[in-house]
């Protein structure tokens, strides 16, 4: 049968309860009786909106279309963002509302050289010596409107380099405290920082020579002594390190170094950036930290995001314990994603690592990002919905932040489970089926089902079952009311789908 007609053949049995073909074993699953295993920030699913989109991409000097720091021109040159973002477009608004509540990020390696031009003047430029981007008033207004009209809470890092530190080469508030008393001016709240965008990379982010964890230390404690003054309602976030592929980078920093300064710094969010791969413009795939398409899909990728949030909650245990943990930067692959991020197959993984988390123990995820590069959520220029955008759509409209023991998943076939968002006892199970077989649940009475899938796995456009899922008029996002279902229900080969059981009286969704 071809994979079309297999693919309609098993839609209507979602949609009807109808006999499945022989051979086809249904795994019964017990949502009344899934216990409780955890809970999930109410701002779970969160985003990125990189300080780049804000700024738009930096001159060098003699060359307006070029960038100011050339290790990153291979980088900026995939974010195709040259221009600032208009934080007020109607379509961007809707969507990123649609996502709400979450929280908004604005960092990235140009937060930590970015100048603040505190006047009401036209933008500079040229930035002055030790910075490389210019944050305008005007931009930034931008950005806390844009947090209030899509019910957004503000996660930020601020600026590092060389002019804002003192004698002694520690960090000082030089363009914190300018920032901050703006945005209190605009009526804004900056709800938690992260001092640095991944300080386990000094020599990329702008950071001192011969920066190590004494001197993280040293800086953390003139942090925390500035919010308690400005910000004393400010969660402080830390470290905020980067992992790749779960290998060591060499020649710069891990986690741990950056906690062994004395005294230890202290957070009240532990956070770390996790990247499965670099992308194919900066790294082949047969490198250490390389990826494919086809790799991509296996339960290994899937698995990868388990170690860094293993080892970090080991790292929050011994120095913070019972703080939260929150993943404040992931994607599919760093350097800008890879060509596949735009496209239905990356969805898989970001689905399965939000599921993955959760029954692990993080409490927010901060998809990497909003717009810009090939990870974006939305098209850069048109802000058109790419695939993972549906898909979060989604887990906003039906996934609730209890978070439910299925039980074990089997090779190609991973099963989560949360109360739903509307709760009255209804659970949510979210199943990410990567392989090339169908496979079956048995839900029992009353079911709704939601199935993403695709033409063709390297495909922008998406299919609710099997129905494509769009933007209707003005912009107004569609309802997704999902496919009725009793009994036995098959889910088609590389398929994600939510399944919404509103009768199933579990104790721990009242």
């Amino acid at each position: 049968m071809a994979l079309g007609a297999l693919r309609a053949s098993l839609m209507t049995a979602i949609a009807v309860g109808a006999v499945l073909p022989a051979g086809l074993l249904a795994q019964a699953v017990k949502p009344r009786d899934m216990p409780k295993i955890g809970e999930v920030d109410q701002r779970y699913q969160s985003y990125n909106l990189d300080l780049i989109a804000i700024t738009g991409m930096p001159p060098k000097a003699g060359d307006p279309k070029s960038h100011s720091d050339e290790r990153v021109d291979t980088v900026m040159s995939a974010v195709k963002l040259e221009q600032p973002l208009d934080l007020y477009n109607k379509r961007l608004r809707n969507l990123a509302a649609g996502l709400g509540p979450a929280y908004l990020r604005t960092s990235g390696t140009s937060a930590n050289s970015v100048f603040f031009q505190n006047d009401d003047k036209p933008a500079i430029t040229t930035p002055p010596t030790g910075y490389n981007t210019v944050l305008t008033r005007s931009q930034w207004k931008g950005v806390i409107d844009f947090m209030h009209a899509v019910d957004a809470k503000l996660l930020m890092s601020f600026t590092i380099s060389a002019p804002t530190r003192d004698a002694e080469g520690t960090w000082t508030p030089l363009l914190a405290q300018p920032l901050v008393d703006f945005t209190h001016g605009l009526g804004g709240e900056i709800d938690a920082a992260e001092l640095v965008n991944e300080p386990n990379l000094p020599n990329y982010g702008g950071l001192p020579k011969g920066y190590d964890g004494a001197w993280f230390a040293r800086d953390q404690i003139a942090f925390r002594n500035f919010a308690q003054k400005s910000l004393p309602k400010m969660k402080i976030v830390g470290p905020g390190d980067v992992v790749v592929a779960n290998i060591p980078l060499p020649g710069n920093l891990t986690g741990a170094d950056m906690m062994s300064g004395k005294p230890a710094p202290k957070f009240d969010v532990f956070s770390y950036h996790f990247y499965p791969a670099v992308a194919p413009r900066c790294a082949p795939a047969n490198t250490p930290v390389g990826t494919s398409a086809e790799l991509s899909m296996t339960d290994g990728w899937f698995a990868r995001t388990e170690k860094s949030l293993l080892d970090h909650k080991a790292l929050r245990d011994k120095y913070a314990p019972g703080a939260p943990i929150w993943n404040t930067e992931t994607a599919g692959a760093a350097c800008s994603g890879a060509p596949w991020s735009e496209t239905f197959l990356d969805t898989f993984r970001y689905v399965d690592q939000l599921g993955r988390l959760a029954k692990l123990g993080a409490n927010v995820v901060f998809h990497q990002t909003l717009v810009g590069g090939n990870y974006g959520m939305l098209e850069p220029e048109t802000f058109a919905p790419r695939p993972n955008y549906w898909a979060a759509l989604l887990w906003r409209r039906l996934v609730g932040p209890t978070v439910l023991d299925a039980g074990a998943g089997k090779p190609g076939f991973h099963l989560y489970a949360h109360c739903s968002r509307q709760k009255k006892g209804g659970v949510t199970l979210i199943a990410v089926n990567s392989g090339s077989e169908p496979n079956q649940l048995d839900v029992g009475k009353q079911a709704r089902v939601f199935t993403l899938t695709a033409p063709e796995l390297q495909s922008k456009s998406v299919l609710l079952n099997d129905k494509p899922l769009r933007l209707e008029a003005n912009d107004k996002l569609p309802t997704t009311s999902g496919s009725k279902a009793s009994g036995t229900i098959s889910l088609p080969a590389t398929s994600i789908t939510f399944v919404q059981i509103p009768a199933a009286k579990n104790a721990a969704c009242y």
